[in-house]
């Protein structure tokens, strides 16, 4: 078996960092998807500039060929009626050739005869004549005519022979005012062409508009829903296309908003009847535990776990219930003015962790926040439990303002462990409902059904709060929860001052 030789190992690393430098590249040079309003938007005007160009060119070049052969055919026409009257003159009188070539009109004439060229205007003299023509004229006694440039502007030459004067005869005539008007048809056919294509980006946005609206209104319902409004329904309409879409979506919502009330009546419906049979059980555990001393050993551990575990099941049921109450949209909050510093310690006091520390940052000590007194408290024991359970450590609580706002109007109370910390992508599955996230099987303890965590995000929502989870930040392997809430009442802080530490008792 042959070793793999570690020469050949840096033209691998090459070839595969040029792979990745080449599939980055064309990532960031590939324009991305383009949106639905936008393709509409883009067909339309590309469709309506099209077909206005396409119309321009084919107009123009008509028009230009129509203009063109017809001043050709009539300066052609004029130059041999001038031509006919030159020799008519040159034979009456062959010495008066300027005589001769003096003739009514604007066009320029030049008369080859005996080995000399004579012309009626000195911008046109032999050389403007081009090769080809003087030979068609002169050498094969062809007439013939050519389009040549002539200065700034295009120009008709027309060559006849006049072979009773032994003479040639040559007439230029400018087609500055064909241009001119070839030019304006231009200028006209493009602005046609502008405005057809902004007619058509006018239609294009109409009906993007009057197309993506549905998905508008179907994306704003499926928001509402999101956020637990499930009577929300989309308006039925005439057209037969969306007709489907909106039975389909309503009858879907309609769907959804029953299986979850059924689910929600289920939940308050067992913890309901859980409650009774859980008290009495919760009774008689207590008149055995008052007897404790005279029961063996092993019915004493016996005696302890029952009343552990009925302990933990009347905590799951006062959740279950408080969870069916968020779902039914039954909770309702008694805010007041709450001293926070104050707030917090109290909150810790009837945790399972009563001297939990507490560190407040220089300022805030005087804050206020309006709340629920019952529910946030719930919220900070909730989490100061769940680092307790899942670390091995004393947890810690700082008070400080929000780090992303100068303006210190929100607060940040942060509960921090020193247990194993969030595995990847557990940040946010540990909110979810009976979730204790992917390395509960790795942690001390089997307290908790995964609702203490959902029943806190759920809190803090209704306080227009936000909470989320990440990996401590200073070095320290661990946890910390991070509880954004408004200040109601703020002092100014004192920005120098250090901060300090506290234990809640």
């Amino acid at each position: 078996m042959t070793a793999t030789s570690p020469a050949t190992r840096p033209p691998r690393y090459r070839r595969t960092r040029a792979r990745r430098v080449i599939r980055n590249t064309a990532r960031a040079l590939l324009p991305r998807r383009i949106g639905l309003r936008h393709r509409i938007l883009i067909s339309f005007g590309a469709g309506a500039m099209i077909l206005s160009g396409v119309l321009a060119i084919t107009t123009y070049g008509f028009t230009r060929n129509s203009f063109v052969q017809q001043r050709e055919r009539s300066e052609i026409n004029q130059a041999f009626a001038n031509a006919k009257r030159v020799q008519t003159d040159l034979l009456a009188n062959p010495t008066d050739v300027i005589g001769a070539l003096e003739q009514f009109g604007s066009a320029k004439r030049l008369l080859y005869s005996s080995g000399v060229w004579t012309s009626n205007a000195q911008s046109f003299t032999q050389s403007d004549i081009p090769t080809s023509l003087k030979t068609q004229v002169v050498t094969n006694l062809k007439a013939a005519n050519m389009i040549s440039n002539h200065g700034a502007n295009a120009a008709i030459i027309v060559g006849i022979p006049l072979e009773r004067a032994n003479a040639y005869y040559f007439e230029l005539e400018s087609l500055r005012e064909t241009q001119d008007a070839l030019r304006s048809v231009f200028i006209a056919l493009m602005l046609s062409g502008a405005i057809t294509t902004a007619v058509g980006i006018g239609l294009g946005l109409l009906v993007s508009g009057r197309t993506v609206r549905p998905l508008v209104l179907a994306a704003q319902a499926a928001s509402a829903i999101a956020e637990g409004r499930f009577d929300t329904r989309l308006e039925t309409t005439q057209d037969r296309d969306l007709q489907m879409l909106t039975t389909a979506f309503n009858d879907m919502v309609a769907t959804l908003q029953t299986r979850v009330e059924r689910d929600a009546r289920f939940t308050s419906d067992v913890s309901h009847e859980l409650r009774s049979p859980l008290m009495t059980l919760a009774a008689s555990a207590q008149v055995m535990y008052s007897r404790r001393g005279e029961l063996p050993e092993r019915s004493q551990a016996a005696l302890d776990l029952l009343i552990g575990d009925v302990t933990r099941f009347q905590g799951l049921v006062k959740d279950l219930l408080e969870i069916s109450r968020f779902d039914a949209g039954a909770i309702r909050l008694i805010k007041e003015p709450l001293a926070l510093l104050e707030f917090v310690r109290q909150a810790i006091a009837v945790s399972s962790l009563p001297r939990t520390d507490v560190i407040f940052l220089a300022g805030t000590d005087q804050i206020m926040v309006q709340g629920d007194k019952r529910r946030l408290a719930r919220v900070f024991a909730n989490l100061i439990d769940n680092a307790r359970i899942h670390s091995g450590g004393n947890p810690k609580i700082i008070i400080q303002f929000a780090d992303d706002d100068p303006t210190k109007s929100r607060v940040w109370v942060i509960v921090e462990d020193d247990g194993r910390g969030l595995m990847e992508g557990e940040e946010e599955k540990i909110f979810e409902r009976f979730s204790r996230g992917g390395s509960a099987g790795q942690r001390a303890g089997s307290e908790g059904a995964g609702l203490g965590l959902a029943l806190a995000a759920e809190h803090i929502a209704l306080h227009s709060g936000s909470i989320w989870a990440e990996n401590r930040r200073d070095g320290i392997r661990g946890a910390r929860f991070i509880v954004d809430l408004d200040i109601f009442v703020k002092n100014q802080p004192a920005i120098l001052a250090p901060p300090s530490t506290e234990a809640s008792s």
